[in-house]
């Protein structure tokens, strides 16, 4: 538990603190947002320092590999031990770390071109699917079960060759997910925030019940989703409306691939799109808006994602970002409530 209020402390602690200083050093070299001509209620925004995800990056990561230090133990005193990094918890960290650099380049050839445009799709999707195609990689060398789960694995075998397809679809699924939700003040970081928080809720459950989940490196995953948590709070402080900063391709891309990381390897495969609903609406508002059009030559939505057809319809963006915060912590909390009542289940054998 003191590892997880270590690695949650010092990356809001960090982002907190370091924010400021990159609102400044990315307003002196000119690294702005770039709007969306159609989004005229956006226009202000125009200019306002982007690329706060490498400080999310920079502070997550340094609070999980503080988590693993202790000063002070009790009954002892003063002390040095290094608590072992678990190849899970180093997994999610490379997702975390690979979705950011795609994030990065992307968000980088929009400052160098000026443009709203950075990376074309295709490149995007091949740096995506490189960073996934490893994650699956070093998964199955490390031991991680091949069982398509819920809130537990459901006894279908995927094997090597069907899991790494789940592991490609999962991964760049939901870095994508996320990206298509950042689209107003404060929307991904606040839910970001209660969704990973509902991670290292089931993540410590899961490390504290070790025979029924068999998780290995259980408490290191709930240690780095405490430390994401921990940064996207702290971000939050300066992303909240009216903006200051916006966490821009890097971090969104970076939150998803960790989330997506957490799912794969806490065993909880299917429940992420319960956990991490808010996400899969957005992305579900593109796709129906596509497919509406290319069929129908009818759009479904004012414009998508669909916070923008909200604001279209006339809700103030404070309201849209409340509202959808609300419906994030919502579904945050039937995930995490149809975690425990499977826990439940199976303790009180089979009886609520």
């Amino acid at each position: 538990m003191i590892s997880l209020l270590i690695s949650s402390a010092v990356a809001f602690a960090f982002t907190i603190l370091v924010t400021p200083w990159a609102i400044r050093v990315f307003r002196r070299h000119d690294v702005g947002q770039f709007i969306q001509e159609e989004v005229d209620s956006h226009l202000h925004k125009r200019g306002t320092p982007t690329m706060g995800g490498l400080v999310i990056i920079v502070g997550a990561t340094l609070g999980y590999v503080l988590g693993h230090f202790r000063f002070y133990t009790i009954g002892v005193g003063f002390d040095l031990v290094v608590r072992p990094f678990s190849p899970t918890g180093l997994l999610a960290l490379f997702a975390f770390l690979g979705m950011g650099l795609i994030g990065f380049l992307d968000d980088y050839a929009k400052y160098a071109r000026k443009h709203n445009q950075g990376l074309s799709k295709r490149w995007k999707f091949l740096g995506q699917l490189a960073i996934a195609a490893s994650f699956a990689w070093a998964a199955e060398l490390s031991g991680v079960p091949t069982e398509l789960s819920f809130v537990r694995p459901l006894g279908i075998e995927l094997g090597p060759y069907l899991y790494f397809g789940l592991v490609l679809f999962l991964l760049t699924a939901t870095a994508n997910a996320v990206n298509l939700t950042d689209g107003l003040d404060g929307l991904v970081a606040g839910s970001g925030a209660l969704v990973f928080g509902a991670y290292v809720l089931m993540a410590y459950w899961q490390f504290r019940n070790v025979d029924l989940y068999g998780i290995t490196g259980a408490l290191d995953l709930a240690s780095f989703g405490a430390a994401v948590a921990g940064g996207t709070l702290g971000f939050l402080w300066w992303n909240a409306p009216p903006a200051k900063i916006f966490m821009g391709d890097t971090g969104s891309q970076a939150l998803g691939g960790a989330l997506a990381a957490l799912a794969l390897l806490t065993n909880t495969h299917l429940l992420l799109a319960v956990v991490g609903g808010l996400y899969v609406v957005e992305t579900l508002s593109v796709i129906g808006q596509v497919v509406s059009f290319r069929l129908f030559r009818r759009r479904i939505f004012k414009m998508a994602p669909i916070h923008h057809h909200f604001e279209l319809a006339g809700w103030p963006e404070t309201t849209v970002i409340i509202r959808f915060w609300i419906l994030a912590g919502i579904l945050v909390a039937v995930g995490v409530g149809l975690f425990y009542a499977d826990f439940l289940t199976v303790t009180d054998g089979g009886v609520l």
